[in-house]
């Protein structure tokens, strides 16, 4: 079996990060986003991960940071995604590999939790739970069903809120294309 390497993005990788989503996505809204938040604030670069097969990126996922406000209180958490693979290699464990490999990465950075707009019952396999469960809601035009969390910090969502994605995410939202893949 081909080895999976899963590493953080490199300036030599943008555009094929680009052709990734592209072809995942069937268009160009979630390549725009990550060429936008990499020159955001809440752009995290060892956060935003390849993934190779045979030297060739064929996957890309990237955690931002996203507040969670409960009450008068603000916490910086992670929001995952976009999470793309090309179509010709998906269902060879890429996406699992990136996930997996994020959720790695982001548990030594003192971030406290993981939100993910996305299906569900693809999330969940990876410790994901539905955010309603810890009465957590999100500003993006989704159904309730549709947003995820992961504690890294146990108790970290026990007071609910609402996640405030940044507005650069809403585009995603309001020009869908007509197939959208998982996010």
């Amino acid at each position: 079996m081909q080895q999976i390497k899963v590493r953080a993005e490199a300036p030599d990788d943008f555009r094929a990060i680009d052709v990734v989503n592209l072809s995942a996505f069937q268009g160009e809204a979630e390549a725009q986003l990550i060429g936008e938040l990499r020159s955001s604030p809440v752009f995290i670069p060892d956060l935003s991960l390849v993934a190779e097969l045979n030297g060739r990126i064929v996957g890309h996922v990237v955690l931002s940071k996203v507040q969670l406000k409960s009450g008068n209180r603000s916490s910086e958490i992670l929001a995952l995604g976009p999470m793309s693979v090309v179509p010709s290699q998906s269902h060879r464990g890429i996406g699992s590999e990136l996930i997996e490999a994020a959720v790695a990465r982001a548990k030594p950075l003192c971030f406290t939790a993981i939100v993910v707009a996305g299906h569900p019952d693809y999330y969940q396999r990876f410790g994901f739970r539905p955010a309603k469960e810890w009465g957590i809601t999100c500003n993006l035009p989704i159904p309730d069903d549709a947003l995820s969390a992961m504690e890294i910090v146990t108790g970290a969502l026990a007071d609910g809120g609402q996640v405030e994605y940044p507005e650069l995410f809403k585009a995603l939202f309001y020009n869908p294309p007509h197939n959208r893949s998982r996010t």
